[in-house]
């Protein structure tokens, strides 16, 4: 008697369920699986990035005492150096809105990634939009139309990505085209930073400049205390002045830092070589 023939759906014999189509499937399947494991450590990575825009506050706080120079100063200038720095002022209290306007664009710019890697929108409002037509460029402080352009960039940006898909895709598309923008903002802060430090150069240069010329002319024994006070003094605002270079320097080290974080997610985004998962569908799927 013959052995009954076997089902259709059972290979014969000799043959490995391997060598089924079944085996392609489960590879693309693994290749999901890895997608969504990428997706999720790149969106707990985006998450930790955009937590770290409070370490950019340096800049703002250096930014308002920038605006503020005039005030510090004008106990120590003559009144020649006064008209002077009065004209340079208004110019000063003219600038700091848009010098301001990069940072809000920049943190704004990394709420909307932490949010969107959270699974939540996050709507900038009217203001970034608002703060995008008004921003000019100021040559002097080295903010230039480039600078100004990427803080218009910044703001279309976000604007699109309150409305666009949810969680990997979105924030894979935010990063991809928020790079070059933020490149160019995180370089304007850079940029006017080093023109902040500058600027505390010459405040320096002035304050301690006016007590060094006058410290001497004190020198008579019923102007004794007002020597010592003013030796203090002098003491008092180079130790300021210092601790505020400091700050600077630690300003910039956080924009670059913000800097680099953001590429490194940005490279994560294209891959030199094919998910191995892929390659290994590609290849199984070709065996005969």
């Amino acid at each position: 008697m013959r052995p009954p023939p076997l089902p259709p759906s059972l290979p014969p014999a000799g043959h490995s369920l391997l060598r089924l189509p079944i085996l392609p499937v489960l590879a693309l399947l693994l290749a999901v699986l890895l997608a969504g494991c990428a997706g999720n450590a790149r969106l707990k990575d985006v998450r930790a990035f955009a937590a770290e825009a409070p370490r950019l506050n340096g800049y703002l706080e250096l930014s308002q005492r920038y605006r503020d120079t005039y005030t510090r100063e004008q106990p120590y200038l003559t009144p020649a150096a006064d008209q002077r720095e009065r004209a340079i002022d208004t110019s000063r209290r003219a600038a700091y809105p848009d010098l301001v306007a990069i940072h809000e664009a920049v943190v704004a710019y990394l709420r909307t990634l932490g949010k969107l890697a959270g699974g939540d929108r996050f709507d900038p409002g009217d203001q970034i939009k608002e703060v995008a037509k008004g921003i000019k460029a100021w040559p002097d402080t080295g903010l230039t139309d480039r600078h100004v352009n990427a803080v218009s960039g910044l703001a279309r940006l976000l604007a699109r990505a309150v409305t666009g898909p949810a969680q990997d895709q979105a924030v894979q598309d935010v990063l991809r085209d928020g790079y070059q923008p933020l490149r160019d903002a995180l370089d304007a802060m850079t940029t006017v930073l080093r023109y902040y430090d500058r600027n505390h150069d010459n405040e320096q240069a002035i304050v301690t400049g006016m007590l060094d010329t006058e410290i001497p002319f004190a020198d008579k024994p019923q102007d004794r205390l007002v020597a010592a006070l003013a030796k203090a003094h002098r003491q008092e605002k180079l130790d300021e002045y210092r601790l505020l270079g400091r700050r600077h320097t630690l300003a910039a080290q956080h924009v670059q830092a913000i800097r680099e974080r953001h590429e490194a997610l940005y490279r994560e985004l294209m891959p030199a070589d094919p998910q191995p998962a892929a390659r290994v569908a590609v290849i199984q799927g070709a065996t005969p």
